[in-house]
């Protein structure tokens, strides 16, 4: 029996279509892992709870551990990202899914917590939220054994969790996924620039002869400064670590505080993890252009 709670059940044909098309765009999962996997069934008595953007990429990922043999839950890591004919989809495919696009913080919860009432093996997080759930809400899944093992994939995420472990919170086993090369050289370097860049684009607004702020330089901001250089825009760099800014510098990108960057820029983007990148002050805000265009590159809003 599939238990799930999505917007529109009758959306579940027009989902089917998006995951086939992305099926034929990541064939190692979609294909390759999936038919080994339904062969070998790794996954076999093993359930697997994803807090995750949902989508036809992730909804992939979920078909193919559940092909694997995994009983498999999902909720969305972002109430703005669910795709609805996707959660429908799955659904379909006997997968539990507790998501719906635009919920409420406490519908978000709840979906979550719907999750982990299932007594996962794994936690599959983007963002932390799940985990951390688990150790407040649902200790007992971690001091009985039943979680063994959790994933995170974003570098917010990541960051919540080294603080965790740093304090002696983390009482399971964590995998990074953001720290592996195939992660954070590809998907944050090439990936989160070019969403950035359309969804700018969705704005009506040209790059070329603007000023774009861009607070940090890892491997998302590297990347974003990359492609707004690209477009023509002057990119200013502003960065607390000193080697990094010291690589932004020898990149050929202006250097400087971010408070003086600020009251000049006509875009202003953080991608640092960190809170209130921005400081939060009347008077800061006050010296920003009228109109300036503010985004944030990471999993949660509060470096703005």
């Amino acid at each position: 029996m599939v238990n799930y709670k999505v917007a529109d059940e009758t959306l579940a044909e027009k989902g089917k279509e998006a995951l086939y098309i992305a099926e034929n765009k990541m064939p190692v999962i979609g294909k390759v892992i999936r038919e080994r996997f339904e062969k070998e069934k790794p996954l076999k008595g093993i359930t697997i709870a994803g807090c995750l953007h949902i989508t036809k990429e992730t909804g992939n990922l979920a078909r193919t551990l559940k092909a694997g043999g995994a009983e498999v839950y999902l909720c969305g890591s972002n109430p703005l990202s669910t795709q609805d004919d996707v959660s429908a989809a799955l659904v379909k495919e006997g997968i539990n899914v507790f998501a719906w696009h635009g919920n409420t913080d406490e519908e978000f919860y709840w979906c979550i917590r719907e999750c982990l009432k299932a007594k996962p093996n794994i936690l599959i997080d983007d963002g932390a939220d799940m985990i951390v759930v688990a150790h407040k809400e649902f200790p007992e899944l971690i001091e009985n054994g039943t979680i063994i093992g959790c994933q995170e994939e974003t570098t917010t995420g990541v960051k919540r969790f080294k603080a965790m472990d740093k304090a002696g919170h983390l009482k399971v086993p964590l995998f990074p996924v953001n720290d592996a090369r195939c992660k954070n050289q590809f998907d944050n370097e090439l990936g989160t620039g070019q969403g950035i860049v359309a969804a700018i684009y969705g704005m009506h607004v040209l790059f070329a002869g603007k000023v774009c702020v861009i607070a940090g330089f890892g491997h998302c901001s590297s990347g974003m400064a990359l492609r707004a250089r690209g477009l023509g825009a002057n990119v200013i760099v502003t960065e607390i670590d000193p080697i990094k800014a010291l690589q932004a510098k020898f990149t050929g990108y202006q250097v400087m505080p971010i408070v003086d960057a600020l009251p000049i820029a006509d875009i202003i983007l953080t991608a640092t993890g960190c809170k209130h990148v921005i400081p939060p002050t009347k008077e800061m805000f006050n010296r920003l252009k009228d109109g300036v265009i503010l985004g944030n590159l990471g999993h949660f809003d509060i470096e703005i």
